[in-house]
């Protein structure tokens, strides 16, 4: 390996503080992205989609749990799939290894779900397995094709208003691989962080940053 050169600590800090600069550059780049999808026109969902829970069937409007914002991701679990019914796409697990706790999102109003097309008893015990908690349905019909993702996989965010849900983002492919951290789904979401150093549009929620964070147990 052509390993980089060993250097003085001095000399390490003015390398990094060099490359400091540019991260910056790509963090106020990543916010003002974000600033711009809180601008995004918003898609009306009009069709009415059909999804199996653990407690039965159940429509979009349920999978927000009540919360005014949904974050989707389309896990491949399916029949056909070669791992099938032993276990779920390796690169979707993957990402739901990075998955942080859902109590921070649900904290901020959002609901993060996770949709497959197998069966109810395979996917409990698949989550079971793995050690993951976020909710899971089942699909019945053209959800994830109507979404941008048929046999593959994608993120969507959606926005209700009363019983009214719109279509706000989506990402894919090498998109996913940011997701995960609460911060990374807030950011791809109508409403943001929610906090008041961001650049949203007049009359959305925002408030301190820090003061609602708390621990995952603690949260009301």
């Amino acid at each position: 390996m052509n390993m980089p050169p060993v250097v003085s600590a001095v000399e390490w800090d003015a390398a990094r503080a060099k490359l400091l600069v540019r991260e910056k550059e790509v963090t106020r780049a990543r916010d003002a992205l974000a600033a711009e999808r809180r601008r995004m026109p918003r898609m009306a969902v009009e069709k009415r989609y059909a999804f199996e829970g653990p407690g039965g069937r159940v429509g979009l409007l349920d999978l927000f749990e009540g919360r005014r914002q949904l974050v989707v991701y389309r896990f491949f679990y399916d029949p056909g799939m070669e791992s099938y019914p032993e276990r779920g796409c390796p690169g979707c697990s993957f990402l739901a290894d990075q998955v942080a706790h859902v109590a921070h999102l649900n904290a901020r109003d959002t609901t993060l779900a996770f949709v497959s097309r197998a069966p109810q008893d395979l996917i409990a015990s698949w989550r079971r397995r793995m050690g993951w908690e976020m909710p899971w349905y089942t699909l019945t019909d053209d959800f994830d094709a109507d979404f941008g993702v048929g046999e593959w996989h994608g993120t969507n965010a959606f926005l209700r208003e009363g019983d009214d849900v719109f279509r706000t983002y989506f990402i894919d492919s090498r998109g996913d691989e940011h997701m995960g951290s609460t911060w990374a789904y807030l950011d791809i979401t109508a409403l943001g962080r929610q906090e008041e150093w961001e650049d949203s549009p007049a009359g959305y929620p925002q408030g301190p940053p820090y003061r609602w964070w708390n621990y995952h147990d603690a949260y009301r």
